[in-house]
């Protein structure tokens, strides 16, 4: 009895040990593979709560994009989270949300508990266009790999609306513009730089792109709707370039990053520290994460 008793303790120290571990890992922004194996994103939450009185369970929002490698900005009035722009915004206390660049009406608004944000399973499922599960017996979260956003339009419909309106545009000067901004700092969910000084991704290259009269949506994943999607044998400076979120999505299809190509296999985009910078595009990380390219010009 004393033995099979050590045992039976012995095994569920193992036990608990893996799911701490899965949870620590879940949080790592940096390294989630689990949706790109096709497998659901699975942690564990002490702070997810029933209510009683009508049985709705809800979850914390800042639990949730950690364990799916996103990154999070929660202010008073709004919460984004993305990769390196915004792809989602909910509102406390709003049942209106953005979901990759498109509104969306939720089941229940979202609402703040000591101080965080919560939502419940089936406006975050609506949110995520996802299986958001929350296993009870277990107290722990199950989220089904993300939905990607499909791809780009019709290169001859795109061009002909961008043809009617196009005009010249010097890519030297485009570029000697951007340049101007390197080291402004990275900011993820950035406010207009008049007002931030900072940029994500996506609003660096809208910043460079309005200066020449050229006006693109918010988010990366819009952008990527934009021109006529080009070769790199065909690219050109001025061009965008966008690139997968490894990890993040089903099929890993969707626009998580933006930058501008200046020629010489070189791109300026901002990521992290040291903010915008230029990066190599056919060497080291970014060339094994192209999506595709597009000209906007």
């Amino acid at each position: 009895m004393f033995k099979r008793t050590t045992v039976q303790l012995m095994f569920k120290l193992i036990i608990t040990s893996v799911m701490i571990s899965m949870c620590i890992s879940c949080n790592n922004t940096s390294n989630n593979k689990t949706a790109s194996e096709g497998k659901p994103t699975v942690f564990s939450d002490q702070n997810v709560y029933t209510d009683p009185s009508s049985g709705t369970t809800w979850v914390p929002l800042e639990s949730v994009v950690q364990s799916l490698g996103l990154r999070m900005h929660d202010s008073e009035n709004s919460v984004q989270f993305g990769y390196t722009d915004p792809m989602y915004e909910v509102y406390p206390g709003q049942l209106q949300a953005l979901a990759l660049g498109s509104s969306t009406t939720l089941q229940e608004a979202p609402t703040r508990r000591n101080g965080k944000s919560y939502m419940t399973l089936r406006s975050l499922s609506h949110l995520l266009q996802t299986s958001v599960y929350w296993n009870q017996p277990e107290h722990r979260i199950e989220i089904s790999s993300l939905q990607d956003a499909g791809t780009p339009p019709s290169n001859q419909i795109q061009m002909k609306s961008l043809r009617a309106t196009s005009t010249t545009v010097d890519t030297d000067k485009l570029i000697s513009y951007a340049k101007k901004y390197l080291g402004v700092p990275y900011e993820f969910g950035a406010q207009p730089y008049a007002q931030s000084k900072t940029f994500d991704c996506s609003s660096f290259t809208q910043h460079v792109f309005s200066k020449f009269n050229r006006d693109l949506p918010r988010l990366a994943r819009s952008q990527g709707n934009e021109g006529m999607e080009v070769s790199r044998n065909n690219l050109n400076p001025g061009d965008l370039i966008f690139f997968t979120v490894e990890g993040r999505f089903k099929s890993d299809a969707i626009p998580g990053h933006v930058g501008i190509y200046i020629g010489d296999g070189k791109f300026i985009h901002t990521w992290g520290e040291p903010g915008v910078q230029i990066s190599n595009l056919d060497t080291g990380y970014w060339s094994d994460v192209i999506l595709f390219m597009r000209s906007i010009l």
